[in-house]
């Protein structure tokens, strides 16, 4: 049902320059919007994992319960595990930065009442909010319907050729709604991120949401489980949205209405917001997160100047 054993993984050590790690000094707050910056990194980190409650999420055509709704989630679900250093690298330069959202429907953003709804839409405000004064692009390549194999022959054109620091990879979802099996979605995963990252681009997948229609799916489980062990492997870092939306429901007994369009499987203004909201303190966190300077291998990041 998973990665075929034969197949070979790649792990590859983060490192970080001086100029970054100064960088990291000055942001190891930024993890929460509404804290005020600690000192001392791993009281950042601790913040990130604790209080990743951000509060009621301005978006436009929110309903009445939605308006009313807190968004958050446990730190564990959104705390990314790797540092994303292509992305800090570029803010630490003071350059523009590129993040390409890719994936499907709910990329794309179908169930939003407008593309200003969306969820990248939603995550340029929220970056942009975080990084003043930045020059921060987000672009919305998802297509409705696709899978993993029809966003892959996507790549060159609609990510590759932007050059960006940072790659948001929504999936699975399709896959498992068409019954699709999952060992040939395991290979295409990992020629996938080997490719993104082989362009020297942070990667960040992004797996199925917890929705009625997606639930009712019995690979739904295998999928999910999929895409995490695919980050694992690959060294890469994973949105857990499907653990995020489930918290929605089961812990904080959010109706499924609260973040679920009437169509029972896409999001909606106040869902899209607040991944957005979730995915920007994630982001934000992990590119100006210190690193050990024993972690540090020097000339690592200078050897291989950021040309994007």
């Amino acid at each position: 049902m998973f990665f075929n054993k034969q197949m070979k993984f790649t792990s590859r050590t983060q490192a970080a320059s001086a100029a970054i790690l100064a960088f990291f000094a000055l942001h190891s707050g930024a993890a929460s919007a509404q804290t005020a910056a600690p000192t001392d990194p791993r009281q950042a980190a601790a913040i990130v994992q604790q209080n990743a409650v951000i509060g009621p999420t301005a978006a436009p055509g929110l309903s009445a319960s939605a308006s009313s709704a807190s968004c958050s989630a446990p730190g564990q679900l959104t705390r990314f595990e790797r540092p994303l250093v292509h992305t800090m690298r570029r803010l630490a330069n003071g350059q523009p930065l590129t993040v390409v959202a890719i994936g499907s429907s709910s990329t794309a953003g179908a169930g939003a009442s407008s593309p200003d709804a969306t969820y990248p839409s939603r995550l340029a405000v929220e970056l942009r909010a975080r990084f003043p004064g930045r020059d921060i692009t987000v672009l919305n390549r998802g297509v409705n319907g696709e899978e993993t194999t029809n966003m892959m022959a996507r790549f060159a054109g609609d990510v590759l050729a932007a050059h960006p620091q940072l790659v948001l990879w929504q999936i699975g979802t399709n896959s498992v709604l068409r019954d699709h099996p999952l060992s040939p979605h395991a290979a295409q995963l990992h020629d996938g991120i080997e490719r993104l990252k082989a362009a020297g681009a942070d990667v960040v997948l992004i797996d199925p949401q917890f929705a009625p229609a997606v639930l009712a799916k019995s690979e739904t489980p295998g999928m999910v489980e999929q895409i995490a062990l695919a980050a694992k492997h690959e060294d890469v870092d994973l949105f857990q949205r499907f653990a995020v939306m489930r918290d929605w429901h089961e812990v904080q007994h959010l109706a499924f209405g609260t973040f679920v369009s009437p169509d029972q499987l896409h999001m909606n203004d106040w869902s899209y917001a607040c991944l957005a909201k979730l995915l920007g303190v994630a982001i934000g966190e992990a590119a100006t997160r210190p690193i050990a300077a024993a972690a540090v291998h020097p000339g690592a990041i200078s050897a291989r100047p950021d040309l994007h």
